[in-house]
């Protein structure tokens, strides 16, 4: 099948490569002339596991091209993708403009059927916006094209994003049942046939329910996250262990084990944005989610849960201290840096005078361009950020071992050198990654997120 995937972030990229594995043949478009070229080159924009294989190799077999020409993108696919950025706007919700702004594309330039596919994560309703600018263009042009659009929302992890693609749990479709709607999703159902060889994944609904099941899956693993964080800091205060805890939970399979870590806070480009645009449109009804502005508060206290820790055991002025931090991107695999929390750890931690020498696996150039923005007005602060070339490296004249995102490579590092560069063998563990008992046996003063009492020596 042919098919235009319009924008190539993180979705659109995963979606089209993913696509064009399956066989299908696939136009790339997006209006960053700078994103194009890296594509043409070889290259991609975003660190994402797996990725760069899979565009090479479909590349190569000519079943994949990238480009910006708008005209070119339209006549091309039968399927054409909406895979835009979405941003928060001032008010939290959902900024539509790109959206909007590919649809009228699609209505100026269609000579034919088209299945507009919303693959954005977009409030309720976006559809209509999608059908009324596409309708208006057609309109301008006085045209009759048939067309329909689609809800089909993404379910994709970052970090895991081709794996999830590839081996979906689910696929979301919501369509209407008009002629068109039926055409279309006949379409979008030979469209992903593959994955439903071994069993039926696709679940068919109307559109307005497909867009907002993307928005309340995200609603419910944030409001796991956030109820965990809070009860890791009662359990700080009444001496529970948070991990036992989750595993007991856990196990009742009601509940289950994912989203149960406790941590410092969620981050990325779904979860913040998504629970705003959520509740910012029960706003707009009149009906406040009460529980939802309760996560979004935890999220942002939790954020400073670990600085609470550091100040506790060093004082709130901390001019003449240095800090080892592991792990900038938001979460592991990626290099996303958007509401990560260690830009707000560090930032609190300049604001008390401190050194900071960082280390990421992956997002080390990435969190260069985001910190440069952070502290675009306190250029005093850069003098005091390091960005060091190995997770070891951060450890030389630091007192202490802030750590804030949980890639694997933070697991089993070498204790007895951590202990010996460290001023003092102390360690601030925003994830939980190690066992106090076990750092109690290797003499390290260990400080985590309700992990019962805190060890020291």
């Amino acid at each position: 099948m042919k098919v235009t995937i319009i924008g190539t972030g993180y979705v659109g990229l995963v979606t089209g490569a993913c696509l064009a594995e399956l066989g299908n043949d696939v136009f790339c478009l997006d209006v960053d002339p700078r994103k194009i070229e890296i594509l043409n080159s070889g290259g991609v924009p975003i660190h994402e596991p797996g990725l760069q294989e899979i565009i090479a190799r479909n590349r190569e077999a000519g079943r994949l091209q990238f480009s910006t020409d708008i005209p070119a993108s339209v006549a091309h696919g039968e399927v054409q993708f909406i895979a835009v950025g979405t941003p928060p706007d001032e008010d939290g919700s959902a900024d539509l403009q790109y959206v909007v702004a590919a649809a009228r594309n699609i209505g100026r330039y269609a000579t034919d059927f088209k299945v507009v596919v919303d693959k954005s994560t977009v409030p309720v309703g976006t559809a209509d916006r999608v059908s009324a600018a596409i309708t208006e263009e057609l309109k301008a042009r006085k045209l009759d094209v048939e067309f329909s659009v689609v809800s089909n929302p993404e379910f994709l992890k970052e970090g895991a994003a081709v794996e999830d693609f590839m081996r979906p749990d689910r696929i979301v479709l919501g369509s209407d049942e008009d002629d068109a709607g039926l055409r279309a999703k006949a379409t979008m159902k030979r469209l992903y046939a593959p994955f439903n060889r071994n069993h039926e994944r696709t679940l068919y609904m109307d559109v307005h329910s497909a867009e907002f099941t993307k928005y309340a899956a995200n609603a419910m693993l944030a409001t796991r996250i956030s109820f965990m964080n809070e009860l890791a800091n009662l359990a700080d205060r009444v001496g529970a262990d948070i991990e036992q805890v989750r595993q007991g939970i856990g196990s009742d399979p009601r509940i289950g084990y994912h989203f149960l870590y406790a941590g410092c806070g969620y981050g990325g480009s779904c979860f913040p944005k998504d629970v705003q645009a959520l509740v910012r449109t029960a706003s707009d009804y009149g009906l406040p989610l009460r529980i939802l502005n309760a996560v979004e508060e935890v999220n942002d206290h939790q954020k400073e849960v670990l600085i609470g820790k550091v100040v506790a055991r060093l004082g709130e002025d901390l001019s003449d201290r240095t800090f080892a931090l592991w792990g900038l991107a938001f979460k592991p695999n990626t290099d996303d840096m958007r509401e990560a929390p260690s830009r707000r750890v560090i930032a609190e931690l300049i604001a008390r005078g401190a050194r900071v020498k960082v280390y990421d696996p992956v997002a080390m150039d990435e969190a260069r361009r985001v910190i440069a923005l952070d502290f675009a007005d306190r250029p005093d602060a850069h003098a005091r950020i390091t960005f060091c070339a190995t997770q070891n490296d951060t450890l030389a004249g630091a007192d202490a071992l802030v750590i804030v995102t949980e890639w694997k490579a933070f697991r089993s590092p070498n204790f007895e050198r951590v202990k010996t560069e460290l001023k003092l063998p102390l360690i601030f563990d925003g994830r939980n990654l190690y066992e106090p008992e076990a750092m109690r046996e290797l003499g390290i003063e260990y400080h985590a997120i309700g992990r019962a009492l805190h060890v020291t020596v």
